[in-house]
């Protein structure tokens, strides 16, 4: 694992864990770290990552609008 140092102002009043939970939540939106990744990074269990993404404003389903209309797509000529 890389280790990565950051200087930011005292003055945003960040701690490591609020710094670290918004770098691994822009990294899972932009699909760089996968969801278990992101929450190892942030420091956090799974579902305890999944219930802190809506804080920063990420969604948990994180797909194009394009995978979501070939889901449709094939789940219209799906039959059982």
């Amino acid at each position: 694992m890389k280790t990565l140092t950051i200087n930011f102002p005292e003055s945003l009043g960040l701690d490591d864990k609020v710094a670290k939970m918004a770098l691994a939540s822009k990294l899972y939106e932009m699909g760089k770290l996968s969801l278990g990744q992101a929450a190892d990074l942030a420091g956090y269990s799974k579902p305890t990552f999944m219930e802190l993404l809506v804080d920063y404003g990420v969604s948990l389903i994180n797909h194009s609008p394009d995978d979501l209309n070939d889901d449709l797509k094939n789940a219209e000529n799906y039959s059982i």
